[in-house]
């Protein structure tokens, strides 16, 4: 207790001097950097998870090829989780003489449970309901279209006449983003009077929940332990949204490599000053071992010292932490609208944690070997410890350094490629310096007076002079990482969206029909239009033997086999395609040739050489499996699982899958041209485009926010760094002034100095940052084409050197004025 109390004294005691102070504001600006970007990753999972929640109709469900026994919502009833049964099925409506497919959902009055359901009344006004009661159905806009009917008419489905009580606007779930028919949405009891369900029917079944999380997770675990029934598979939120998943995805490497950053140039400025702060206290530690103070409680007084430092630190850390994430939230809560997401504070408690591992693992080592200060050190300055024994606790920086980019990358990618990268850069700026200073000793005697000085004064302090080009390498690589490397990253990832990217779909196009649309759609200001036909197959033999017949190892990959292909072909591979495996086929191959996805790949175990059978309309084709594809199912782009040679499968019976970009003023043209080709299916992929250029909006913001905070961790490696000699070079200031020196050679000499260490940094961190910044844009975020702004980083690194000679300067002021009287006085 004593001892911690003469630690608490301590402090107070030296709370003026620079160095205690670079140690706390270090430690502040790790714990908020690392807590702001933790706690908004979490509520921002959460918020996401929860709007996908509404997307699906509720928090948890299964879908099963059969009806679901009644076990599993009466196990749910009884957890407090409300339920919702609906199925699925294709059927066929009449009216107006017209016959059209719908794809039909029949739900219960409780659906949905989450989300909304937005409905159209007969005047155009539009509100918010629950399922059809039963006599009554919601058609979709194409329906009604392609029926010629409106609100308030009645069809025949299933054959029950049923009245159009609304027309469908909105729900969860609405289909898949390629549906290939209209919507319908009626009373599951009407579906199942009509037997519509019955044995035989291609329905899907669905159970639906949504209550308390812990609830859900308790019935989820439940489920997990049951035999779900044959081809049955849970709902999760996680499986929902890929396209904003990935989104999401960069989004959050994106903030934890800023955090991260931010985190490691605060743990170089902690080493650094706590190294300066370890040589100031030499004297106060000589003399307490000499009065025979135990090199035991000598380290205990140290580590009680760092002790009673850090936790007010990281106390302030966690504050400012909370505070700003909960300001943060209040703009990136807009992605979600009103869902509602708790402020947690474990992340930031974890953060404080986190930084004082960072402190006590970058400021230990230094202060520990404190302890091996001999007595004698009272009377001369000596430095003298048994090396072999404490020098390995400087490898406790670089477990430290690893286990943050480890724990806090979230990407064993992003991690290697961080790690490898700042390795690397503090090798180069190492073996630079040492160039530097070999090549200071042959270039100094024949030099320029300034810069002979400028050159001695860098040799005579060689080690610390290392350790100075290897810090500011580090801080200013981590600097541009920030400044230069992640915009033009963000703006790779905005390129990769711009602003005429395809937003409209049309399915079902005719042969017949196709210059007619193309030129119906110029009319209206319709570009970008692709085309690419689409046949509907199944699968019926691998390696000629039937899937009847095969046992695939999961219900998935047999569901997937019984159910409907949809195969394209192309003379040339598709963007957002890249082969890993085998070649694309040529222009006129001997036999039809395939190209699978890798998911294909994976769940029926093929290779390179299989023969795929399959069936479309009233023929028959065998293809050889000859590429294997890795797609980028992120992209807005119209991507298969299955791509054959167009020698083979052009005469194969197909419609055309359409995308093209229209202005948000000439939408509304599009219901002329829908009632003209009423067998198309329009899809608007507008709100889904907007959300993810809003993700990469809110993230740039995000990372300025944290940008703000790796600068003032970048001035603290700065100051830290290049106050790290100033002792010595105030001795040696006042030495050279008695002989004679005037203040500005002394200036210039600095000057030389520190533009030498400068051009050192400066090179190798652009260098740094340029690799680590290619590596980060093809290996972790997926960007085609990302090359890192060569320009920006070349004047990034004069600007850096630049920098560096002026705080130099500014720091050396004082230095340069020392009077020669006070190293007689100091002895």
């Amino acid at each position: 207790m004593k001892l911690f109390l003469l630690a608490l004294r301590t402090v107070r005691r030296e709370w003026h001097l620079p160095e205690l102070r670079t140690l706390a504001a270090s430690l502040v600006l790790a714990v908020v950097a690392l807590g702001v970007v933790a706690t908004l990753s979490t509520r921002i999972e959460r918020g996401m998870l929860a709007s996908a929640a509404e997307l699906i109709g509720g928090d948890i469900g299964i879908e099963s090829p059969q009806d679901l026994p009644d076990t599993f919502a009466n196990e749910a009833r009884q957890r407090g989780l409300n339920a919702t049964v609906n199925a699925s099925f294709p059927s066929v409506a009449f009216a107006n003489q017209k016959t059209q497919l719908l794809d039909v959902q029949a739900s219960d009055q409780h659906y949905p449970l989450r989300g909304t359901l937005e409905l159209g009344d007969a005047t155009g006004h539009s509100h918010i309901g629950h399922a059809p009661p039963a006599g009554s159905v919601y058609l979709d806009h194409r329906a009604l279209v392609a029926l010629s009917l409106k609100v308030g008419q009645t069809l025949q489905l299933g054959g029950r006449q049923l009245t159009i009580a609304a027309e469908l606007l909105r729900q969860p779930d609405g289909g898949e983003l390629f549906a290939l028919a209209p919507r319908a949405l009626m009373s599951l009891t009407d579906a199942e009077q009509a037997g519509l369900l019955g044995a035989g029917s291609r329905a899907r079944h669905r159970l639906l929940l949504a209550g308390d999380p812990t609830a859900v997770q308790s019935w989820r675990d439940w489920v997990q332990s049951t035999k779900l029934p044959q081809g049955a598979e849970l709902i999760t939120t996680e499986q929902t949204q890929e396209r904003m998943r990935t989104a999401f995805d960069r989004a959050g490497a994106f903030l934890r490599l800023t955090a991260l950053l931010s985190a490691l140039l605060a743990g170089v400025a902690i080493a650094l000053a706590a190294q300066r702060y370890a040589r100031r206290k030499t004297a106060e530690v000589a003399l307490l071992r000499a009065l025979g103070t135990s090199r035991k409680r000598v380290l205990g007084l140290l580590v009680y010292t760092l002790a009673a430092l850090a936790v007010p630190a990281a106390a302030v850390g966690l504050i400012l932490a909370l505070g700003l994430s909960q300001l943060a939230w209040a703009f990136a809560s807009q992605l979600f609208g009103s869902v509602p997401t708790v402020l947690p504070i474990g992340p930031s408690f974890a953060a404080a944690a986190m930084g004082i591992a960072v402190l006590i693992g970058f400021a230990l080592p230094p202060l520990a070997r404190l302890a091996e200060v001999p007595p004698v050190a009272v009377f001369r300055q000596s430095m003298e410890r048994r090396v072999r024994r404490f020098d390995a606790l400087y490898l406790i920086p670089l477990v430290v350094a690893l286990a943050l980019i480890w724990t806090q990358s979230g990407s064993v990618q992003l991690a290697g490629i961080l790690a490898a990268s700042l390795f690397g850069v503090a090798i180069v700026a190492a073996l630079l310096a040492a160039l530097l200073l070999f090549i200071a000793r042959r270039v100094a005697p024949g030099a320029h007076p300034a810069l002979r000085l400028g050159l001695a004064a860098l040799a005579r302090r060689r080690t610390l002079s290392l350790i100075q080009a290897t810090a500011l390498s580090l801080g200013l690589c981590a600097l541009l990482l920030l400044a230069v490397v992640a915009p033009s990253l963000l703006q790779g990832w905005r390129q990769e969206l711009p602003s005429d990217t395809p937003n409209w779909f049309a399915l079902n196009l005719q042969d017949d029909q196709r210059a007619g649309f193309e030129k119906a759609l110029t009319d209206i200001g319709g570009n970008k239009l692709n085309m690419a036909p689409l046949a509907v197959g199944k699968l019926t033999a691998i390696n000629g033997k039937p899937v009847d017949s095969i046992k695939f190892p999961d219900e998935r990959s047999k569901d997937s086999a019984d159910r409907q292909l949809r195969l394209s072909w192309a003379s040339e591979l598709p963007p957002a395609n890249q082969i890993i495996a085998g070649q694309w086929p040529p222009a006129h191959p001997p036999q039809a040739v395939v190209s699978i996805d890798t998911m294909w790949r994976d769940m029926f175990s093929l290779k390179i050489g299989d023969t795929l059978s399959f069936n479309v309309g009233e023929g028959n084709l065998d293809a050889k499996v000859g590429s294997i594809r890795k797609v980028d199912w992120s992209s807005f782009r119209v991507n298969f699982f299955l791509l054959l040679d167009p020698d083979h499968a052009s005469s194969l019976p197909h419609t055309w899958l359409a995308s093209f970009y229209l202005p948000r003023t000439q939408a509304t043209q599009l219901a002329q041209l829908s009632r003209t080709y009423s067998n198309l299916s329009l899809i608007d992929v507008d709100a889904l485009l907007d959300r993810v250029r809003e993700i990469v909006d809110r993230v740039g913001n995000a990372v300025r926010w944290i940008l703000g905070f790796s600068l003032l961790a970048g001035a603290l490696v700065l100051s830290a760094a290049l106050a790290a000699s100033a002792a010595e070079r105030r001795h040696e200031a006042a030495l050279l002034r008695t002989l004679g020196a005037r203040r500005n050679q002394l200036r210039a000499a600095a000057a030389c100095e520190f533009a030498l260490l400068g051009l050192v940094a400066g090179l190798t961190a652009a260098l740094g940052a340029a690799g680590a910044g290619l590596w980060m844009g093809h290996a972790v975020f997926h960007i085609d084409g990302f090359v890192p702004p060569l320009w920006p980083l070349a004047l990034g690194a004069l600007g850096a050197a630049l920098v560096v000679m002026l705080l130099g300067l500014a720091g050396t002021r004082k230095v340069t004025q020392t009077s020669p009287m006070r190293l007689l006085r100091e002895g």
